[in-house]
């Protein structure tokens, strides 16, 4: 069968504050995978100076901070834009709007336009995939959700079928070859790994993961990798980032399967993990 994935309310975490006269921004999202920022009433007067601010959380050097100019716009507004050009490492950065060297003050979201990242295909002749989606934090303020990945795999649609998980999706950044598997890797003990051969037709790719074994083993996540040139090539993590959808473990959900094992009963099935990338989740009933 086909798995099913069901919505719930996406969550978020981070040092944001609820701040309603905040200024907020307006975002368009290219296929490309640069992104545009409307801002209104960022502070100060027409001639200061105006910056649109990126602190990915945690931060610990300058190049955890991007700062972008904000130039007038048609409208009235200001915009920055931050093209695919420019490298936004691997994270979630919140959002300000700063005038003139003073304080920055938290952007809150007012319209994204993502329709360009719906089935987004990208070329992938540049030898990684850059992904950066706006979205609106549980405080309401906005924040920008980063991924940056050479090569990447993309995973697309899962069927379940007679305790195993089909996996179909296509690689970017460089090719599969003859040699190509994928393993399941035991998150919390990393040598203990099953492999699962690789069907490939260009850079799209389908396996089949038998998940029995998996359960055998006991509770515990496994972590899902594709080797497009075996055991001598890299080691790719399977992800789904090529959409609009920031935080997939809690929006999409698939069935699993009751195994008994000699751990007892358990419940074996694929999730998203925080960062959108797939793995698979064997907890005791």
């Amino acid at each position: 069968m086909t798995a099913s994935a069901t919505s719930q309310p996406a969550s978020d975490t981070g040092d944001d504050r609820q701040a309603s006269s905040a200024p907020r921004a307006d975002c368009v999202a290219d296929s490309a995978g640069g992104l545009t920022f409307d801002v209104t009433d960022p502070g100060g007067t027409e001639t200061d100076a105006a910056h649109l601010l990126l602190r990915r959380r945690d931060a610990e050097s300058a190049e955890d901070y991007v700062r972008l100019p904000l130039s007038p716009s048609a409208d009235g507004r200001l915009r920055a834009a931050l093209p695919s050009s420019v490298e936004l490492p691997e994270g979630r950065w919140n959002a300000y709007a700063q005038v003139a060297g003073g304080e920055p003050r938290r952007l809150m979201p007012g319209v994204n336009d993502l329709r360009s990242l719906v089935d987004r295909a990208p070329s992938g002749s540049r030898g990684h995939v850059a992904v950066r989606i706006p979205y609106a934090t549980k405080q309401g303020n906005l924040s920008v959700r980063s991924w940056l990945r050479a090569p990447h795999a993309e995973a697309g649609e899962l069927d379940l079928a007679d305790g195993a998980l089909n996996v179909h999706g296509r690689l970017y950044g460089t090719a599969l070859t003859d040699a190509a598997f994928a393993e399941a890797v035991r998150r919390e003990e990393p040598g203990l790994v099953h492999r699962a051969e690789v069907t490939a037709e260009g850079p799209d790719f389908t396996f089949g993961l038998h998940q029995g074994p998996l359960a055998d083993s006991g509770p515990g996540p496994w972590d899902l990798w594709l080797r497009p040139a075996g055991e001598s090539g890299p080691r790719v993590r399977l992800a789904r980032l090529l959409d609009d959808i920031p935080d997939k473990k809690t929006i999409f959900t698939y069935p699993v399967t009751r195994r008994e094992t000699p751990h007892g009963a358990v419940e074996v099935g694929p999730y998203y993990t925080y960062d959108n990338d797939l793995a698979v989740r064997v907890r005791a009933v």
